[in-house]
C-alpha cells in the first residue's frame, strides 16, 4: 500500500509506477483505492464510473479497468455535498454527515471489492487518500490504515520534499499512528527532490533513527514524464512564455472543473500555450476559449458570470474568437439549462451563454459510456478532418435538444454495442463547438485540425505536430525512473515475494 503525508505527495504516481514494475516482473497486477474524491473520472468498458487515477494505474498494470478497483468515488457538488458513486453507479448526493452514517455498509463493500481483486490477481497495489494522520477523520477511515490492516499490507509512506518540512511530515505522521499501524509502515519515500541527494544524508539517518523505518528511496523531481493528474492541484501554470507561443488557448478554471486531462495533449504541443483562467483580468486575447466539464454546471455558470468571464467569453466570440465547450461546458454554451426535478440545481431553469441554439434538460439517469465514432462536419474548427475516427467517453446527466444544427460527430459504438447517435453542435461558422465527448482532443486528427485552423486564421505557422509519447512508453519511462531510485529489493522483501 502507498500512503502519503498529504494530498499531492505523489501517491498516485508511485502507485502507477509500481503497477508497471510488478507487471514487467511477471505478476498479474491490479490497482485499488477504496475511496477516491475526485472530479476526474473515467468509464470502464462495461459503463461503470471510477476515478481517473485507477484507470491510469490499470493501464500501467496492463489490465482492463473495473469498478472493484475504485468501489467508492465521491464527486463534490459544492463545499458540503458530493455525489456518491458506488461500484461504478451513481447514488444520490450526500452531505458529509450523511456519508459518515453510510460508512458501515460502505466498509463491507470496500472489503468485498478488495478481497475480490486479491483473489483474482497476484499483486494488488493499494493507494491511500490524503494522510492517515487526520485524527479528526480516523474514526470513520475506510481508505488508509484501516484498509492496510484489513489486508495486512506493507505500507510505503510518501512525502513531498518540494513543499518543505519533509522530515516533520514523516516523523509527525508516524507519531500520530497507532502502534499496530506504525508496524505496517515498512519504508519512507521522499518525493520530488531537486539537487544532490548527498545533502539529505544526515536527515535520512535521523529519520530512520527516530522512526525505526528505513528510507526506501528518494525520487527526483521530473517534468518529462506525463501521467494524468488526479486533482486540480496539478494544474500548474504553463511555463511556455508568450514569446514562444504561436497559439494561445484559455481554459476556464471552473471551481468544480472535471476531467481536465481532456487538455493534456494541448499542453504538450509545441508553440501552443495553455492557460487556466480564473479571473477576468487573466482572460487576455486568446486564440481559442475552452469551457471544460464540471460537476456543478449551473453553479459554475453563475461563477463565470460573477467573475466577469461569461461576458468576456461572449464578447470574444462576437469578435470572431472560437469557443469550445466540453460536457458541462457544452451545456453552458446553449440557451437554457432546465432542471425541473432539482437534479443539478435547486433552480428549475437557468439561462446559458446563448452561443448555440441548444437547451439541456437534466435527468436523474447518468450516461456513462466508452465510445467510438467519427467526425461528421467539415467546417471551421473541424476543417479537414471529416470522417476521422474518434474515441472518447461520455459522463453526463443532461439530455440535449437543438434547433436546426446538424451534429458534428456521430457515435457509432457505446460500451461496445452498436449505436448511431449524433453528438454535439457546431454553429454555421464552425467557430462555436460543443460536445459531450471527453477525450476528443486526445484524437490526433481532431487536435491537429483545430490547431491548424487556429494558426491559419492567425497567419502563423506551427512547428511540426508533437509526436505524443504513447501512454505505455510513459509508464515504462516512469517505471525505469522509480526502479533507479527506489529499493525494489526492500519492496519485494516486505511483500514476501520473489521477483
Amino acid at each position: 500500500m502507498v500512503q502519503g503525508t498529504s494530498s499531492h505527495a505523489g501517491k498516485s504516481v508511485l502507485a502507477t509506477a509500481l503497477c508497471r514494475i510488478f507487471a514487467q516482473d511477471g505478476f498479474q497486477v491490479a490497482p485499488f483505492k477504496a475511496q477516491n474524491m475526485s472530479l476526474n473520472s473515467y468509464v470502464t468498458p462495461d459503463g461503470g464510473e471510477i476515478g481517473r487515477s485507477q484507470a491510469v494505474q490499470a493501464a500501467a498494470a496492463m489490465v482492463a479497468p473495473k469498478v472493484e478497483m475504485n468501489p467508492i468515488l465521491l464527486k463534490p457538488e459544492d463545499d458540503t455535498r458530493s455525489q456518491v458513486v458506488m461500484l461504478g453507479r451513481p447514488r444520490p448526493a450526500a452531505s458529509a454527515r450523511e456519508y459518515q452514517e453510510m460508512k458501515p455498509a460502505i466498509w463491507d463493500l470496500v472489503t468485498s471489492a478488495l478481497d475480490c481483486l486479491r483473489a483474482e490477481y497476484d499483486v494488488v497495489v493499494i493507494e491511500g487518500a490524503g494522510s492517515p494522520a487526520e485524527i479528526n477523520l480516523k474514526e470513520h477511515d475506510i481508505v488508509n490504515m484501516r484498509v492496510a490492516l484489513h489486508a495486512d499490507a506493507p505500507v510505503l509512506l510518501v512525502a513531498d520534499i518540494d513543499r518543505g518540512g519533509v522530515f516533520a511530515q514523516l516523523i509527525g505522521t508516524m507519531i500520530l499512528l497507532d502502534p499496530e499501524e506504525r508496524a505496517l509502515v515498512k519504508g519512507h519515500v521522499i518525493n520530488k527532490f531537486r539537487g544532490d541527494p548527498a545533502l539529505l544524508t544526515s536527515g535520512l539517518d535521523l529519520l530512520e533513527e527516530r522512526t525505526g523505518v528505513p528510507v526506501a528511496g528518494v525520487l527526483p523531481y521530473f517534468s518529462d514524464i506525463h501521467v494524468p493528474e488526479e486533482d486540480s492541484l496539478g494544474l500548474l501554470p504553463e511555463p511556455r512564455s508568450d514569446a514562444d507561443a504561436a497559439v494561445d488557448i484559455a481554459i476556464m478554471r471552473l471551481p468544480h472543473i472535471a476531467n481536465f486531462d481532456d487538455f493534456d495533449p494541448l499542453r504538450h504541443e509545441p508553440a501552443v500555450r495553455v492557460r487556466y483562467v480564473g479571473l477576468a483580468e487573466e482572460f487576455g486575447s486568446p486564440d481559442l476559449v475552452i469551457i471544460p466539464g464540471s460537476k456543478a454546471t449551473v453553479a459554475d455558470l453563475d461563477w463565470l458570470r460573477a467573475q466577469g468571464l461569461a461576458e468576456r467569453i461572449v464578447a470574444a466570440r462576437r469578435e470572431g474568437v472560437p469557443v469550445v465547450g466540453i460536457c458541462a461546458g457544452f451545456q453552458m454554451l446553449g440557451r437554457e439549462l432546465r432542471d425541473p426535478t432539482g437534479v443539478e440545481s435547486p433552480r428549475p431553469m437557468a439561462h446559458g451563454l446563448g452561443l448555440l441554439p441548444t437547451a439541456t434538460t437534466f435527468l436523474e439517469d447518468k450516461v456513462t459510456h466508452q465510445v467510438l465514432g467519427r467526425v461528421a462536419a467539415d467546417r471551421g474548427l473541424l476543417s479537414g478532418c471529416q470522417d476521422a475516427v474518434i474515441a472518447g467517453y461520455e459522463i453526463h446527466m443532461g439530455v440535449l435538444s437543438q434547433d436546426g444544427l446538424p451534429s458534428p460527430f456521430v457515435v457509432e459504438t457505446r460500451s461496445g454495442r452498436r449505436a448511431d447517435v449524433p453528438d454535439g453542435a457546431l454553429d454555421d461558422e464552425g467557430l462555436t463547438l460543443g460536445t459531450y465527448l471527453h477525450g476528443l482532443l486526445h484524437n490526433r486528427d481532431v487536435r491537429q485540425a483545430v490547431l491548424t485552423y487556429l494558426a491559419r486564421r492567425k497567419g502563423v505557422t506551427l512547428p511540426a505536430p508533437s509526436e505524443m509519447v504513447e501512454p505505455d512508453a510513459a509508464y515504462d519511462k516512469l517505471a525505469l525512473l522509480v526502479r533507479e531510485h527506489l529499493d525494489m529489493g526492500l519492496i519485494y522483501r516486505v511483500m514476501e515475494l520473489e521477483r
